[in-house]
């Protein structure tokens, strides 16, 4: 039996992490605090929290010892946000879990961070490369790094892992992925660099057994980047995409200006379709190479490479396609 907070519990990661920490028994129970209401709501094992974390985190809704408190609580879009945003939501959301977690008595908080600390990849970087973060959201996220590690360093009984993702992707998650593989099935896929460019992304399921892996391991604190262990080219992905789901889409080159153009006109017409951003093509056209060289030196089984995530999401939700 065990108990667990997920603060964001409401968002992607935060939902699929619930349903998997339910299916490890029985008799676990998941507290789920988020601004929003949880799409898990009314599971006989879901406590759903209405809870702001920019503000003073009450405890009374607590009634349970609670074994892991994970902050998924952030401000994260970009673009999208003023940069007060992040830094209200990510830093004053960190102090305010921190604290939470001192009150309440629990010893082990579950970080997720973002691969944005890095700041610009343009070669292979691990772990151990600088962290140069250049946005609102990469400087709130590495702060909020400091501030969970000033928790953990205030005892020694107090266990602290940092995750830094990857875009992650996976069944019913309507992001850069599945609108790829939707570009890709109808035909075409607007490509405003070479092919040969690498994008780091992770499988929704290798992260959560990645952080079952990381909270068994002896010891009080980790810090991980979470990607695929192989990061495709662009290129590579499109071809597999077809090879795995039987399309013929092919890759179309546009110049980066002329995209953007569209992208900006189509945004002024209607500010509201997911995805068309002017911004969100600039960063197509970025590279991001992360290693994830601390889970290979730890032993990890990296179960999905992008062909294995794409069978496997096929699998259990073909109606994504």
């Amino acid at each position: 039996m065990a108990h667990y907070l997920i603060f964001g519990g409401a968002g992607y990661i935060g939902t699929k992490l619930a349903e998997y920490l339910l299916a490890q028994s029985p008799s676990n129970t998941v507290y789920i605090a988020d601004i929003k209401e949880s799409s898990l709501k009314g599971h006989e094992r879901i406590v759903d929290n209405i809870i702001d974390v920019r503000n003073p985190i009450p405890s009374a809704f607590i009634k349970h010892p609670i074994d892991w408190i994970f902050n998924f609580a952030a401000v994260h879009r970009e673009p999208g946000h003023n940069s007060v945003e992040y830094y209200d939501t990510n830093i004053k959301g960190a102090e305010n879990i921190c604290f939470f977690a001192e009150k309440i008595g629990c010893t082990n908080i579950f970080f997720t961070s973002s691969i944005s600390v890095y700041g610009p990849t343009l070669a292979a970087t691990d772990e151990y490369t600088l962290t140069t973060p250049n946005t609102p959201y990469g400087i709130s996220k590495l702060s909020a790094e400091y501030i969970h590690k000033i928790w953990r360093e205030k005892s020694s009984s107090h266990k602290l892992i940092i995750v830094r993702p990857g875009v992650i992707y996976g069944p019913g998650d309507p992001g850069n992925i599945l609108r790829m593989i939707r570009a890709v099935k109808k035909g075409y896929f607007f490509l405003p660099v070479t092919p040969s460019i690498k994008k780091s992304y992770g499988y929704i399921y290798g992260l959560l057994e990645s952080m079952d892996f990381m909270m068994k391991k002896e010891g009080n604190f980790y810090f991980y980047n979470y990607v695929e262990k192989e990061t495709e080219p662009l290129g590579n992905m499109i071809e597999i995409i077809n090879q795995t789901l039987g399309f013929k889409g092919k890759t179309i080159r546009i110049p980066l200006r002329l995209l953007k153009l569209a992208a900006s006109i189509i945004h002024k017409i209607n500010p509201n379709i997911n995805g068309i951003h002017p911004e969100r093509v600039k960063k197509v056209a970025r590279p991001t190479h992360i290693v994830p060289k601390i889970l290979i030196e730890s032993g990890f089984q990296f179960k999905y490479d992008f062909r294995a995530s794409l069978i496997h999401w096929k699998t259990i939700s073909p109606n994504d396609f």
